[in-house]
């Protein structure tokens, strides 16, 4: 038991990342030495108390640092048991990354990370992975109100008033925009691509967020091997925290599968039933027929009867978007 300790132990320093926003990158094909390394990885570690699963996201905080957090069982959405995940700090020396504590030593090098004691005793390695979204690429069915599909930006347009909405030079949607299209219930579907902002933290790192109706905001964040917050990815802002937090990597494209309800109102214009959402990210359920009982703070849209549209929010961050499209299913 006293391997699983010092694992556990090990997976557990504290570490806080830089304030600073440095360097952002927006191209998977064009980015610095560390981020090879970043990502997730998984396997089984022989210890004293047996064979025991580990899932371990790394995350690059530039010049050489990096963050690994460590799941028991699996990774989120993928096997990890729901304890509380814990949390190690390494470095970046001669093409290898070494974490290490009084115990355990962790060396991360040509896509695995070899564990063994401080003794030398070998524990075996786990392997680094990459997950894709189960709807990533998901068609729109007959019916849907396609909204972005690479081809045009003529369904948006940008946040700043009597400018068109922006579209990068390979297809994909900017930041800043919001449909023409105004609806009340439908089932969303978008993608979107966080940037890599390594020595960023908090609400500087890749933020953006899908408003539905324009009044409702799921957050987008780097939040990759974070707590899971009301303000990280997946949540909905100031109202609820996901129930796991499904942030894949930046620069990996994610999926958000919204099914939502608008709130409803009387002859007299007085709400008689809150907005509901329920969001998958990534494939999994985060949040579950929750209520919405306001508007986001920063809604550009105030609650009412009316329709609202899709507003994708700016803060800067070059945030990425394709294959949106929504089915409406309000009741007649």
């Amino acid at each position: 038991m006293k391997t699983l300790f010092a694992i556990v132990v090990f997976i557990g320093l504290a570490f806080e990342s830089s304030n600073l926003v440095g360097q952002i990158y927006d191209d998977p094909n064009k980015v610095d030495d560390d981020y090879v390394y970043q990502g997730e990885y998984f396997g089984e570690l022989d210890t004293a108390a047996g064979l025991m699963k580990i899932g371990m996201q790394v995350i690059a905080l530039g010049e050489g640092n990096f963050k690994g957090v460590g799941y028991h069982g699996g990774l989120p959405g993928d096997g990890w048991d729901g304890e509380a995940p814990s949390r190690s700090k390494g470095s970046l020396e001669s093409g290898q990354v070494t974490f290490e504590n009084d115990h355990i030593v962790a060396v991360l090098a040509d896509e695995k990370i070899e564990f063994r004691l401080s003794d030398g005793t070998e524990l075996g390695a786990i392997e680094k992975i990459e997950r894709t979204s189960p709807t990533l690429g998901k068609e729109p069915p007959e019916g849907a109100v396609v909204l972005f599909d690479g081809e045009t930006t003529d369904n948006f347009v940008s946040t700043k008033k009597g400018q068109p909405a922006r579209m990068t030079d390979d297809g994909l949607l900017m930041q800043g925009a919001n449909s023409n299209h105004l609806f009340n219930d439908c089932q969303l579907h978008i993608e979107f691509r966080l940037p890599y902002q390594p020595t960023a933290s908090g609400q500087q790192r890749g933020n953006s967020g899908v408003y539905l109706q324009g009044r409702y905001e799921v957050q987008m964040l780097d939040s990759f091997g974070l707590a899971g917050e009301h303000n990280e990815c997946g949540g909905i802002y100031s109202i609820r925290k996901p129930d796991e937090n499904m942030c894949f990597p930046p620069l990996t494209w994610q999926t958000y599968d919204i099914d939502f309800v608008a709130a409803k109102f009387n002859d007299s214009g007085e709400k008689v039933s809150n907005a509901r959402l329920t969001v998958k990210h990534n494939g999994v359920v985060i949040h579950d027929d929750v209520e919405l009982p306001n508007t986001t703070t920063a809604a550009p849209l105030k609650e009412s009867a009316e329709k609202g549209y899709l507003h994708l929010q700016d803060h800067g961050n070059p945030v990425r978007y394709r294959n949106i499209w929504l089915v409406e299913t309000e009741e007649e």
